[in-house]
């Protein structure tokens, strides 16, 4: 595989005076003293229910709109529309995007499929077809599920992850698929084909016969570039699979040799990096004989310490999800269950990470859990760097666990955007490096137990203030690092570019050339609007290197006599701003 390295030192422009207050403030002491989260459900506007369901329904926390702001999309049972839960500014309220279908539906997923800027909607179902929406624009809808060469019947579909087996920047999809009553339906695997999709599961080397499948997950196990693929089944007569990408569009099954090919009553897929060592560990949800936590020993065997991490549950559990609860730097686990507390079992648990070690702390909110729950997702509702939770719960009410926690560490939000690779940025590997401790993140598209986070990866830094730098290596072989970046911010990095500016408006019209410059000097056009126009020139680490007022449209700056590298400028007439990259070459 071709790698094509692009490093970039650059800094959010919109952040600068956040930056200084930070360096005025100087280092302080992380004082988190107590995890501590309150269900919000009702108070937020999240006040619908599932219905009665056949094992739960889907989750999705995800921002549909794309105004940086994480909405909730909830399933529901038959003879229910899918709920659609806008988020305005931290509260919620249900809005009307035409779907109409009155299906019982499984998995919800937003996705850019066709690369195009926005996101389009895929929806499984187990009492009809499955169905896939194209977005338009603006969240006017086409319905492209007969059209789009998936399967038209019922086939009893659970689960649904998108991904890129052939590193081509399509996304291709697996559907699985658990009809308990004919025990005749196989799961599939379809190629993107230019947004036609082709089913490839024989060809692929698939298995082809039942499984009770409730989810799969696309991944990369095994560090090759290329991802993989692994399914949870249900029953102890049917074993969890995990298919290794062989590179040319098949695939060779290692569920045995790997150790991740147990027989159990598999409910999710669950998947990060809870021990930061670079591989990929696998977190699956069982009945009351134990969840499996199955560390990745970097060889291409997975080794099960539940036990000894003490996360098996012994419970009946659904959803897991891993997030970092007081942004510390390691990654807690959630673990959703389906009974009540009537017995000594545990109806859902929140396990504390502290030093890979794992146990359940008291008074963090979750105590009074007597609902039953499936599918659970992560997102941040009000944008502060705390990581909240979603709940599907049957015939009650969702949980909104919405994070409380209180104290000073800091946090990145890290959102993608690919060019060469998908519009998504699924299936990327992002590092990155704080106060010397490094954190990996994978990005998914269907995960848990019918769940969809945030595109938004969350890290918790302690109380660094800088991070060293952040790596982000995209299936299309592209590896971007971009270096001191500031903490307490949500950053959307571009695939070849680095960190994407801040928007601003169109009302200002700013021509800059030559740009490169090969002398540090670049002439500014503007089109002059009422008021005074004020040019501000930035460096990397947010200092101000040069203000000039501009006289008429056209004026001339020099940086010259500055560092090589990349600058900022920033074009304010009036409230209108511009922000433009100077490369001084």
């Amino acid at each position: 595989m071709v790698t094509n390295i692009v490093i970039l030192t650059v800094l959010s422009c919109f952040a600068m005076n956040k930056w200084l207050i930070f360096f005025l403030l100087g280092n302080f002491q992380s004082i988190y003293s107590q995890i501590s989260f309150q269900d919000q459900a009702s108070e937020l506007g999240v006040n619908l229910t599932y219905g009665e369901s056949n094992l739960g329904g889907g989750v999705s926390f995800v921002d549909f709109d794309g105004d940086g702001w994480d909405d909730i999309t909830l399933t529901s049972e038959k003879g229910k529309e899918t709920y659609f839960f806008k988020n305005q500014q931290g509260t919620f309220s249900r809005v009307n995007l035409g779907i109409t279908d009155t299906l019982e539906t499984k998995q919800i997923l937003w996705v850019d499929y066709d690369n195009d800027g926005d996101k389009d909607l895929f929806v499984t179902s187990i009492t009809g077809l499955n169905k896939f929406y194209e977005n338009n624009g603006n969240l006017v809808f086409t319905d492209i599920s007969a059209s789009s060469g998936l399967f038209t019947s019922n086939l009893y579909s659970y689960g649904a992850a998108f991904g890129d087996i052939d590193n081509d920047g399509d996304l291709d999809i697996f559907i699985t698929n658990r009809d308990v009553t004919t025990k005749n339906q196989r799961n599939y695997l379809y190629l993107n084909n230019n947004n036609d999709f082709i089913d490839i599961t024989e060809s692929a080397g698939l298995f082809l016969g039942n499984e009770l499948s409730f989810c799969a997950s696309f991944f990369d196990y095994d560090n090759d570039g290329y991802q993989d693929i692994y399914v949870s089944s249900d029953k102890y007569t049917k074993i969890n699979r995990l298919y290794k990408n062989k590179g040319d569009l098949t695939f060779e099954d290692v569920s045995e040799t790997s150790g991740a090919g147990m027989a159990i009553d598999a409910m999710s897929t669950t998947i990060e990096d809870y021990n930061n060592d670079g591989w990929l560990d696998i977190y699956v949800t069982n009945t009351s004989g134990g969840n499996y936590h199955l560390r990745n020993n970097g060889d291409g065997t997975f080794t099960n310490v539940a036990e000894a991490l003490g996360t098996a549950f012994y419970s009946i559990a659904w959803g897991a999800s891993y997030l970092d609860a007081e942004n510390d730097g390691d990654l807690d686990l959630y673990v959703s269950g389906m009974l009540t507390g009537l017995d000594d079992r545990l109806p859902s648990a929140f396990y504390e990470n502290q030093n890979d070690l794992f146990n359940i702390p008291e008074n963090a909110g979750f105590e009074n859990d007597n609902r039953i729950s499936f599918a659970n997702a992560i997102g941040d509702i009000n944008n502060d760097g705390l990581v909240d939770i979603i709940v599907m719960n049957d015939t009650d009410l969702p949980f909104l666990w919405k994070n409380r926690s209180v104290g000073s560490n800091t946090w990145l939000k890290v959102k993608l955007q690919g060019t060469q690779s998908n519009r998504d940025g699924i299936g990327s590997k992002i590092e990155i490096s704080s106060n010397g401790k490094k954190q990996y993140r994978y990005t998914l598209c269907g995960e848990g137990y019918l769940g969809q986070n945030s595109n938004y990866e969350f890290f918790g830094l302690q109380d660094a203030i800088n991070i060293d730098y952040i790596k982000v290596t995209w299936l299309s072989g592209t590896v971007d690092i971009i270096n001191n970046v500031q903490s307490n911010q949500s950053i959307t990095i571009v695939e070849g570019e680095g960190i994407k500016l801040p928007e601003t408006s169109d009302s200002i019209d700013v021509v800059v050339y030559p740009n490169p410059s090969e002398n540090g000097i670049f002439n500014i056009n503007v089109e002059q609007l009422e008021g005074a126009t004020q040019l501000e020139v930035f460096n990397v680490t947010g200092q101000n290197v040069l203000n000039k007022e501009l006289p008429d449209s056209n004026e001339e700056i020099n940086i010259g006599n500055l560092s090589k590298g990349i600058y900022y400028l920033k074009v304010r007439t009036g409230d209108q701003v511009e922000f433009i990259s100077l490369i001084n070459n």
